[in-house]
C-alpha cells in the first residue's frame, strides 16, 4: 500500500505516543483515521492536532475503547462503520499497550492480567473484530505492535517483565501466523509486525492510570517500599532518600525514559508508516532493535546473562533501560 490517501486507518492507543503520531501522520497523506483510546482527554488532543495538520475533506473520529474488551471492541467497530459510513477499512493498526505484571512474585495477579489483556487481546480482538472490514477492501494491511521484547524477554537480567514479554512474544508469533492464513484465505490482505525499541512515548506514565493505580507522584509508603527493593536490586543508590524524594526520582525516571529516547514517537511512526508502504512485514523500529535482533540471533543461550547486557550497554544501546 503506497498511498494512504483516501484510505480509511483505524488505530488503536490513538490518544498518546505511536498511536498519535501514526494518526497525525495519516491525516497529513490525505488518510481518514478512526482512533480509540480510554482517555476521550488523550484522544481529543490527538483529534485536534489531526484536523490542524489534515487534507482537506479527511475525516477523524475518536472512539472511547478499553482494547482488552472484546465487547468494547465491537462497539468501537460499529462506532467507525457508523461515523464513516463505510462497511470497510484499509489499514489496522493495533497499536495499544501499556507495561506493568513484570513478576510472577512480586506484583499483584490482576495488573499481569490486565498487561497481558492489552497488550494481547488487544491486538486478538481488534484483528478478529475488524477482519471482515479488512477483507471487504480491495487492499488492505494488518500492523501489529510487538516490541523487542518479542524476542528479548527482559528488561536486563535483573529486572523481570514477564506480562509484557508474553504478551509480545504472542504478538510477534500471531502476526507471523496470521501471514500464511492471510495469504491462504485472503491474499489481498497483509500483516505487518513492529517491534520498536526505546521509543519516546509516555507508557510509563500511562501505565499506572491504566492499572487503576495512583500516579508515581502519589505511590502509597507500601508501593514505594516495593519500588525501593526492585530499585536496590539493580544497585541504584537510593537507600538514604525519603519516601517523597524517591518519589521524584521514580517520576524523572518515567520523564526521562520519555523525553531522552534514541527514537521519539513521531521518528517510529514515519519508520512504521515507510515500512507500511515498502511492503515490510518486519519491521524493526530503532538502532538499538536492530542490535538487539542481532545479538538474540547470534547468541541466544546467553541473552540472559549480565554479559549480554554489558555488551549491548558498552556499544552504546538499552542504557536507559538497564
Amino acid at each position: 500500500m503506497k498511498d494512504f490517501r483516501g484510505k480509511l486507518a483505524v488505530v488503536t492507543g490513538g490518544g498518546t505516543g505511536m498511536g498519535r503520531e501514526i494518526a497525525r501522520q495519516l491525516s497529513v497523506e490525505g488518510c481518514h483515521v478512526a482512533m480509540c483510546d480510554v482517555s476521550a482527554e488523550d484522544m481529543a488532543e490527538t483529534k485536534g492536532l489531526c484536523e490542524a495538520a489534515a487534507q482537506a475533506g479527511v475525516r477523524i473520529s475518536t472512539h472511547d475503547c478499553d482494547v482488552s474488551d472484546e465487547r468494547q471492541m465491537i462497539a468501537f467497530r460499529d462506532g467507525v462503520k457508523a461515523a464513516h459510513q463505510t462497511d470497510h477499512v484499509h489499514l489496522l493498526f493495533n497499536n495499544a499497550g501499556i507495561g506493568g505484571g513484570g513478576s510472577l512474585f512480586e506484583d499483584d495477579r490482576a495488573d499481569w492480567e490486565r498487561t497481558f489483556g492489552v497488550c494481547w487481546f488487544g491486538v486478538y480482538y481488534g484483528t478478529r473484530t475488524f477482519l471482515p472490514l479488512l477483507v471487504a477492501s480491495d487492499e488492505a494491511v494488518i500492523v501489529n505492535t510487538s516490541s523487542v521484547n518479542g524476542f528479548w524477554a527482559c528488561l536486563g537480567p535483573d529486572t523481570a517483565h514477564t506480562a509484557y514479554s508474553a504478551a509480545k512474544f504472542a504478538v510477534k508469533g500471531f502476526t507471523e501466523a496470521l501471514r500464511i492464513d492471510l495469504k491462504l484465505h485472503a491474499p489481498h490482505v497483509k500483516a505487518a509486525v513492529v517491534m520498536p525499541g526505546h521509543i519516546g512515548t509516555s507508557i510509563v506514565l500511562n501505565t499506572s492510570k491504566v492499572l487503576g493505580k495512583p500516579a508515581v507522584l502519589q505511590m502509597s509508603t507500601k508501593e514505594l517500599a516495593a519500588a525501593r527493593e526492585r530499585l536496590e536490586r539493580r544497585g541504584l543508590p537510593i537507600g538514604g532518600m525519603n519516601d517523597d524524594q524517591l518519589r521524584g526520582v521514580l517520576h524523572q525516571f518515567a520523564l526521562h525514559f520519555r523525553d531522552n529516547a534514541p527514537v521519539g514517537a513521531a521518528q517510529a511512526a514515519t519508520i512504521i508508516l515507510d515500512g507500511v508502504r515498502s511492503g515490510q512485514w518486519r519491521i524493526l523500529v530503532g538502532d538499538d532493535a536492530h542490535a538487539l535482533d542481532r545479538a538474540v540471533r547470534e547468541s541466544p543461550e546467553s541473552a540472559y546473562e549480565p554479559s549480554f547486557m554489558q555488551a549491548l550497554q558498552s556499544q552504546g544501546f538499552l542504557r536507559l533501560i538497564g
